[in-house]
């Protein structure tokens, strides 16, 4: 998230792609309606439903599932034919735009409807709304990400914001709502497949600086694989770790399929393809669920090879979070865990007691959780975690109320002019936070900053073998900048070391005190060139309901070895699909749940207000069907999955859109599994898993499931 969820109080219009704020993130409604209030702000809202912000806002264009990049590209082309692109900005800070332009003159407003649903005129009309009213707030969240070119969508969404010049302004941005209170927080730490904590990757120089930073020797690192090879190759990811078990269909990469795995925090019926979810349960020699309530998987084994380990909740522990506005929070424990519980920290010093990892990575952790985000701040260089102390955090929620509504920087105080929870990059221990990214009106050290440098200093396009400086322009900083334009990243300021290692951190400062940012000052790129579509294009979801446009806009080649795992592209659109599953079926939010519902189900005043798994659907389909409002209905996936649900008439969704919530569980495929929860821990609420449903696919660069754009068939139970 470049901005903050305060900052959107600052913008004057709204684009939201793909994201369900009133339902999925209602805090930050304060601050959008206070926004359309005072500042007149238009808001347009694209989504495949009619929503609930859709009733607020002052557009509303109901999309195709699957097509967002397709209508961004639209924006731009109207943006560009209309010469209301941010000149000035595009030639100062960006890289690669006459590529762009060359790929988006094909996505006219016309060819945009056929692909996308959205009337051409409608098209024209929010170009100019949101060309009219700058600076615009635009946001996405899964419904953006979860797709077979979720990164192309992502992509494209950032690419129109830098053509309107709508990038490092408050009000501006690119607004990407994270669903849990440290999603944000746990991303940064990389609880992923592909790389160490702050996003250094697998390289040999990552786990040599991480090895420095937990004080491990190197070789010790290396002598826990069973070939150094295996450090620098991306694990399996969480959406496709069933079929590393299961290996039924893609060719799985490493020497045997998975034999054990611990879901911590993990709401196992998120996964798509749920069903098949469930049969890697049961084919598993080892599953450890470490949760506060038992989750579906706890229930779904028929096997006895599952321990649970209750762990506490966040009133029962403390520690530092992360928001989706990057501000980091100190969570004070409220009461000690009940019952046997433990909380998360001591449930791993058990294990790395248990499994001999102690005496080398529990070596600096004496008090818990301050050593912690000690350790990990001093080596999250990358994306500037180091100055945020144990001690300066709790001073920020101490002292809370001293910092503005509008620009959340304090005003006097303790904390006077930091930015609250110093929102990272926190350079130093006297930083005050960024809380704008890429914004160069402030000097770095009060917290601006440029485009960061990663991919060299000119390149050379290989379609028109034209070259390009990849620095901003002369004359573009930050105030106090020792460069009067751009400059590269700061390295050799200790010997061997650049800014991301140097972990007595005199890079960062050196830079700061030459008013400049340590990352360098470049262009953001258009171009991609390590991506498979180095300028995001529209290509059909894997399965689509409009096979006209697969030979168009065809997806991509298979993929091997993609995060250990072949995946289907190519091989997997078919055609004629759609002949037997005519109707797509698309996944989201509802207010009263939260993520796979193992917590908010097991709340009985949350399971009053919403104690039913349901099917949108259309009153003129379901009339075409037979099935009645509030009748029961079965929805079917091509690769066998099946869910009775009860049908809910509206039209917002349209006549070939079913939308199903995905926070229900304890059905599988009609079978009741309420009588598997441990004695006593039942949740008050079960229901079908809608991503029982939900089809094959995954992104081409992420492996990010797609869960927004299958295709389904409808019947009458």
């Amino acid at each position: 998230m470049t901005n903050s969820l305060n900052d959107m109080r600052h913008a004057k219009s709204f684009i939201f792609i793909g994201s369900n704020p009133t339902e999925a993130h209602p805090v930050s409604m304060q601050h959008i309606l206070h926004a359309k209030e005072k500042n007149n702000a238009p808001i347009i809202v694209v989504d495949p439903r009619r929503t609930k912000l859709a009733a607020k806002g002052t557009e509303y264009c109901r999309i195709r599932p699957g097509t967002d990049a397709a209508f961004m590209l639209g924006l731009i082309n109207v943006v560009i034919s209309n010469g209301w692109e941010d000149k000035e900005f595009i030639r100062t800070r960006v890289a690669g735009y006459e590529e762009l332009k060359e790929v988006v003159k094909s996505y006219t407003p016309e060819e945009v409807e056929d692909i996308t649903g959205i009337p051409a005129e409608q098209t024209v009309r929010v170009a100019k709304t949101m060309a009219e009213n700058r600076p615009t707030s635009l946001t996405w969240c899964m419904g953006g990400t979860q797709h077979s070119i979720g990164s192309s969508i992502t992509r494209s969404f950032c690419l129109l914001q830098l053509v309107l010049g709508n990038m490092g302004k408050s009000g501006g941005g690119t607004n990407i709502f994270r669903g849990h209170d440290n999603v944000q927080g746990s991303t940064d730490m990389c609880i992923l497949s592909h790389s160490l904590p702050g996003y250094y990757g697998l390289s040999e120089g990552a786990w040599k600086h991480w090895c420095r930073v937990w004080d491990v020797d190197f070789d010790y690192i290396v002598s826990r694989f069973k070939d150094q090879s295996w450090m620098h190759k991306p694990g399996f990811t969480l959406s496709r770790w069933y079929d590393g078990v299961l290996n039924d269909g893609d060719k799985i990469h490493q020497d045997t399929p998975i034999k054990a795995m611990i879901q911590w925090g993990c709401g196992a019926n998120s996964n798509s393809q749920y069903h098949r979810v469930k049969k890697a349960y049961d084919k598993l020699d080892l599953l450890v669920v470490v949760d506060c309530f038992p989750t579906m998987a706890a229930a779904a084994c028929d096997t006895d090879n599952i321990y649970l380990l209750p762990s506490s909740s966040q009133y029962e522990t403390s520690g530092s979070v992360t928001s989706t506005s990057r501000q980091i929070q100190w969570r004070h424990k409220v009461v000690d865990p009940v019952h046997n519980s433990r909380d998360d920290y001591q449930v791993m010093e058990l294990l790395v007691k248990k499994l001999g990892f102690a005496d080398q990575f529990y070596k600096r952790i004496k008090q818990n959780p301050e050593d912690i985000t000690r350790e990990l701040g001093s080596g999250c260089l990358t994306i500037g975690y180091n100055g945020q102390t144990p001690e300066r955090i709790k001073k920020h929620v101490e002292n809370w109320h001293t910092f503005d509504i509008d620009t959340l920087q304090a005003k006097g105080g303790a904390c006077d002019g930091e930015y609250f929870g110093m929102p990272w990059p926190c350079w130093t221990d006297e930083h005050p936070g960024t809380p704008i990214l890429y914004d160069i009106s402030k000097p770095v050290a009060e917290g601006g900053l440029p485009f960061r440098n990663r991919f060299g200093l000119e390149k050379t396009y290989d379609s028109s073998g034209r070259k390009e400086d990849q620095l901003a322009a002369k004359g573009v900083c930050n105030p106090g900048s020792e460069v009067d334009g751009g400059y590269p990243e700061f390295k050799e300021v200790v010997p061997g070391t650049n800014w991301k290692t140097d972990l007595s951190q005199k890079t960062l400062k050196d830079a700061i005190a030459r008013g400049m940012a340590p990352f360098g000052n470049a262009r953001a790129r258009c171009v991609v060139w390590n991506f498979p579509d180095q300028v995001p294009i529209h290509r059909e979801p894997l399965h689509s309901p409009r096979p006209d446009l697969i030979k168009r806009y065809p997806t991509y080649k298979d993929k091997t070895n993609h995060y250990r795992i072949d995946t289907r592209f190519e091989s997997e659109q078919n055609p004629d699909l759609v002949k037997e599953f005519p109707y797509v079926v698309t996944t989201g939010r509802m207010v009263e749940h939260m993520g796979a519902g193992a917590e908010t189900r097991s709340n009985q005043y949350l399971a009053e207000l919403q104690p039913e798994m349901y099917a949108e659907i259309n009153p003129s389909l379901a009339n075409d069907l037979g099935i009645r409002d509030g009748a029961m209905m079965y929805v079917e996936s091509p690769e066998g999955g099946k869910i009775k649900v009860k049908a809910y008439h509206t039209e917002r969704v349209d006549k070939k859109t079913i939308f199903l919530p995905y926070h229900f569980a304890g059905i599988l495929m009609g079978e009741n599994l309420i009588d598997r929860y441990p004695e006593g821990h039942a949740p008050f609420v079960v229901g079908e898993s809608g991503n029982v449903v939900t089809n094959y696919g995954y992104d081409i660069i992420t492996q990010i499931q797609a869960t927004k754009d299958g295709l389904c068939k409808v019947t009458k139970a």
